[in-house]
């Protein structure tokens, strides 16, 4: 059986305009859905499982705040951590009493991108108060001399020691303990030396990983760059990542290379695995503040915005620090950093045309 629905806000085309998906299912019963703002009648599946085609679209990370879907991270899958990844079609799944869960379904496997914490009554997730610049945020913004980016699902849409791990055979557990660090949880050099004691990685296995898993970047991101170089700002990238992994992205944007700031593996004569850099002031909690305070001692810049996703970014804005923050939510939606945020976005686009 097959009919259609009207979605405005969920999932969305380039210009932001509702559409109608076409959806499939061998239901034998209907129910009301009221996780978005109004009630849509379903189709229902008596196991909870529904499929419907999605065609020439993509998944938005603002569309699902929007609509007042919570968008969260499932444990022990990787392909959801990507909003933009074109799918075939959705699966929308049974999560609990209360919830339901939003998986891409790609070569007959599923993978979760999102999930919704509440099915009646709405989520407060996506009411937040900062998503239009105040007057002076938008001052800061045109006037920062130096911009700083995270580079892991802020730059680009993966997180580069998760893509490094399940490349290794590692994904799941690493892929746990790196949500754990972005949110706050556990304190950044903890998470960092267990993730990599989890799989040990060699220098061949780094080099072979660079050659087959080029970066993806965020879209937008290339021209908010290029923008900012042409209003005469200088580009930083501060990352809790790896140097061997963010030169490739830097040289894309046109990043010097001594304009990144990111830890550094260590490997022994026969490349074996030896360990990280811990003098890297990115190694630990509050390293990007570290980062953004040497940045502006060495170049004098008056002001300073700190662009990311995770909590180490939100410590860069601090006294001595960045004077801005902008949340950057198009990937990864932390809704403890994005709350705290002077100015939240999630399209690069915003600060794009913001520029002028």
């Amino acid at each position: 059986m097959t009919f259609k629905i009207l979605v405005n806000d969920w999932v969305r085309e380039n210009d932001g305009a509702g559409f109608t998906l076409p959806i499939v299912s061998s239901s034998s019963s209907t129910r009301d859905l009221h996780f978005f703002s109004a009630p849509w009648r379903l189709l229902h599946h008596q196991t909870a499982t529904m499929r419907f085609s999605l065609e020439n679209s993509v998944s938005s990370m603002e569309g699902l705040v929007n609509s007042g879907l919570n968008p969260v991270r499932v444990f022990g899958v990787r392909k959801h951590q990507s909003c933009f990844v074109p799918a075939s079609s959705l699966n929308l799944r049974k999560s609990g009493a209360c919830g339901f869960g939003i998986g891409v379904v790609m070569k007959n496997q599923c993978f979760v991108v999102a999930a919704s914490a509440a099915s009646v009554g709405g989520s407060k997730v996506g009411h937040f108060e900062n998503t239009l610049p105040s007057k002076e945020v938008l001052e800061l913004w045109r006037n920062s001399c130096a911009v700083c980016f995270d580079v892991d699902s802020t730059v680009c849409v993966d997180e580069g020691i998760d893509e490094l791990a399940e490349f290794c055979g590692a994904g799941n557990a690493v892929a746990e303990w790196t949500a754990r660090a972005m949110g706050g949880s556990v304190p950044f050099e903890e998470a960092l030396a267990a993730r990599l004691s989890l799989f040990n990685p060699s220098l061949s296995q780094v080099q072979n990983f660079l050659e087959q898993k080029p970066p993806r970047l965020s879209p937008g991101i290339e021209e908010l760059v290029q923008k900012l170089k042409v209003h005469g700002k200088h580009v930083y990238l501060i990352s809790g990542g790896f140097r061997q992994m963010i030169n490739p992205v830097a040289s894309i944007l046109g990043i010097p290379r001594e304009n990144i700031f990111a830890n550094q593996l260590l490997f022994g004569s026969s490349g074996e695995f030896l360990g990280f850099d811990k003098n890297e002031p990115t190694s630990r909690s509050g390293g990007k503040a570290v980062a953004v305070q040497q940045i502006k001692k060495a170049h004098g810049y008056k002001t300073l915005t700190m662009t990311g996703d995770g909590a180490t970014d939100l410590e860069a804005r601090k006294p001595g620090g960045a004077e801005l923050f902008i949340c950057y939510a198009g990937v990864q939606l932390r809704e403890s950093v994005a709350a705290k945020a002077d100015w939240l976005v999630f399209n690069f686009k915003d600060l794009i045309n913001s520029l002028g």
